[in-house]
């Protein structure tokens, strides 16, 4: 019998290689059989060789195995996802959704202030709740170095991270005190007191003693009166007494030009001058259109050196003597001896009676042309009548008193 052929790779062809092996022996396995073999065992033969030699592959493909590594990063990358996603989530949850606290409570955030200790402030408040993660995050975000230092108060609800945009943009909180145009350092001291707290009334009238903020500017003054421009100011927890007075003498000067200070000079003036002038006009004028002639009628009444006679003046010394009734017609206050009363003395008082507004300060500075000696109040309105003689003045002061009577 012939050698059987050998198996061939497991490759496309191994099964036509099979089946050409299996016919070939079949056939020299025929020949070598007695020709009186029965039909039954060829069929047993073909049988057998057929499970022998069947299409299926004599090797068997490897299996492929996944390397363990790539598990691990597999799984590693599934768990960074779900705690990015778990991370975001919270960072949103405790970072960016709006809080609910108590808005009228104020953050005074210093000059050079750590992030920590101003995140520390939002947490007192209750706005942040995690502060030490809170701070890491505004770290990481590369905010923590631009905060801006002032004073902070902030709306209800609302996140940390919108505080900390506010404070990045440094929209700090401010107070606000109005100053009206009139008023003297007594008003204004009061006012400031009231309002501000800052200090007491007193305190703040020991300030306004310190002429150093207007020394170069109007070293006459005797104290702070006339300087401290009627105005509205900001202020927060943060501005002292002292800065608020500050921030007032400053107004004045921005108003003040230098040109307004070389028309004083003009006029033969100083600007000390200049303010107790303007103090005047501020004290007696009620309509706009009254200034500029209360500064012609002052004018006219220096160079012919005849008592200015102004009611606001003597009010003015009975305050100073701490004697003012609230009554203009007391005789006593008329009558009193003091530099500030332009009824018994000439020319203008030793200072400002009371803080000038700017339109006080320009009429003073330009005054028009005229010939105007006197004025009286109406008695309707609040506007003035200007005469040139003592004959019409004392008509304008006849239809003062008749106004009076008609509205009793």
């Amino acid at each position: 019998m012939k050698d059987l052929p050998e198996a061939t790779p497991n490759t496309a062809s191994a099964a036509t290689h099979n089946d050409t092996g299996f016919a070939e022996l079949s056939e020299l396995i025929k020949a070598d059989l007695p020709a009186s073999s029965d039909a039954q065992l060829e069929a047993r033969l073909d049988a057998e060789l057929k499970k022998e030699f069947s299409a299926t592959p004599l090797i068997e493909p490897p299996t492929k195995r996944r390397h363990p590594f790539f598990k691990f990063i597999g799984v590693l990358l599934l768990l960074l996802i779900i705690t990015g996603i778990g991370a975001g989530f919270w960072v949103r949850t405790n970072f960016y959704q709006p809080v609910v606290h108590d808005e009228n409570q104020t953050i005074i955030v210093q000059q050079g202030m750590s992030t920590q200790a101003i995140i520390g402030k939002l947490q007192q408040i209750g706005i942040v709740k995690n502060p030490t993660v809170f701070a890491l995050y505004v770290r990481a975000l590369r905010r923590s170095g631009h905060l801006k230092a002032g004073v902070y108060k902030f709306d209800s609800p609302i996140s940390p991270m919108q505080a900390i945009e506010k404070m990045l943009r440094g929209e700090v909180t401010y107070e606000r005190v109005t100053i009206p145009e009139g008023y003297n350092r007594f008003d204004i001291a009061r006012t400031l007191a009231k309002v501000t707290g800052k200090a007491s009334e007193q305190e703040f009238l020991r300030l306004m003693n310190d002429t150093r903020p207007i020394a170069k500017f109007a070293p006459q003054a005797r104290n702070l009166e006339g300087y401290l421009f009627a105005d509205t100011y900001n202020y927060n927890a943060g501005t002292s007494a002292e800065e608020l007075i500050q921030l007032m003498v400053n107004r004045f000067k921005e108003v003040f030009t230098p040109e307004w200070s070389a028309r004083a000079s003009q006029l033969g003036m100083t600007v000390h001058q200049i303010v107790t002038y303007a103090s005047i006009i501020e004290k007696e004028a009620r309509v706009e259109e009254d200034r500029p002639k209360i500064s012609s009628v002052i004018k006219n009444r220096l160079k012919a050196r005849m008592p200015l006679a102004c009611d606001p003046t003597f009010i003015y010394a009975a305050i100073l003597a701490g004697d003012y009734d609230g009554n203009p017609n007391q005789p006593r206050h008329r009558q009193r001896l003091s530099p500030y009363n332009t009824y018994i003395y000439a020319g203008l008082p030793p200072g400002p009676i009371a803080s000038p507004s700017r339109a006080s300060l320009e009429a003073a500075l330009y005054p028009p042309d005229t010939d105007y000696l006197y004025f009286v109040a109406n008695g309707i309105d609040g506007r003035h009548i200007f005469s040139s003689t003592v004959a019409e003045h004392e008509a304008a002061v006849a239809e003062y008193r008749r106004n009076l009577r008609q509205q009793r």
